[in-house]
């Protein structure tokens, strides 16, 4: 199934994507939450209705009618791995990690997958990252690397939108992580039962239709069952928490000469089975006019 948090002129909830339409589940049936979030909470009670009204597909809305809003607004938690493809780390002049290596993006930087990338007046380094999205989907922890798939509720394409000056700066990357508006994922949630296994995915980014990232999910340095398993030692994993898996070789930083996003810029994200992103860039001080 494909799920997604969509709006209206008049509507905000949570939808099934049927080919080209997407049914309101909320309004379809009576307690299903309004909020992916608590959908995700309340699945094992509600998958079986959400597939009813699937088959059913009444009160259906064309999805060119509606905006793709990112599928859960407000996780608790978005966690991102570092140098997590051999490429990657290659081009980045470093040693393969022995260990994982973490870092948060913070929650304001969460955005849609047609959501404008702002560039801040406060830095001259933003890059892109294509990345695959998991999305948790029950409580746990302490979580074997066996049993970690069962963990994930689905899958979203995602861009860790860096900027690099402020990653640089400090060993902490958090704040050249976490601007606002660095964070756009989706376009759905593709459900893990649906998707299986999602180590065998092409993933690839573009910037204004030149192709810049190239791979394969089965080049993960560690996979998704090592990131779930690894960072549940740590802290309880939450229905809603969102996984950046890390990105392969291609981005802007690494290339000769490097070359930044700038406003006008699309980039575009996309894995496959998992639909694609496409954000344009947008000056920072545009949307703080007015």
């Amino acid at each position: 199934m494909k799920l997604a948090t969509f709006s209206t002129d008049l509507h905000r909830g949570v939808g099934l994507i049927k080919g080209e339409l997407i049914i309101p589940l909320s309004d379809a049936a009576r307690g299903i939450p309004a909020e992916m979030k608590n959908l995700v909470e309340k699945w094992d009670e509600l998958a079986d209705t959400v597939r009813r009204l699937g088959e059913e597909a009444a009160n259906a809305i064309p999805l060119s009618q509606v905006k793709l809003n990112a599928p859960v607004a407000r996780p608790s938690k978005v966690l991102a791995i570092g140098l997590n493809y051999a490429d990657h780390v290659a081009e980045s002049g470093l040693e393969t990690p022995k260990h994982q290596l973490w870092f948060s993006k913070l929650v304001n930087s969460v955005s849609g997958p047609s959501d404008d990338i702002e560039i801040p007046v406060t830095s001259s380094q933003i890059d892109y990252e294509v990345e695959l999205v998991a999305v948790i989907g029950r409580q746990g922890r302490h979580i074997s690397v066996e049993e970690a798939h069962r963990y994930v509720f689905g899958y979203c394409v995602g861009n860790d939108v860096s900027a690099r000056d402020w990653q640089m700066r400090t060993p902490q990357w958090i704040l050249g992580k976490s601007f606002d508006t660095h964070g756009p994922y989706g376009p759905y949630i593709t459900t893990a039962e649906d998707l299986g296994d999602p180590h065998s995915l092409g993933i690839r980014s573009y910037v204004n239709g030149e192709l810049r990232q190239n791979s394969n999910t089965k080049h993960l340095i560690f996979n998704v069952w090592d990131q779930i398993s690894h960072l549940s030692q740590v802290m309880t994993l939450e229905p809603g928490d969102l996984i950046f898996t890390g990105t392969p070789g291609g981005v802007g930083v690494a290339r000769t000469p490097p070359v930044f996003l700038k406003p006008g810029d699309v980039v575009r994200c996309e894995i496959d089975q998992l639909g694609a992103i496409e954000n344009r860039c947008v000056d920072e001080k545009s949307t703080r006019a007015a």
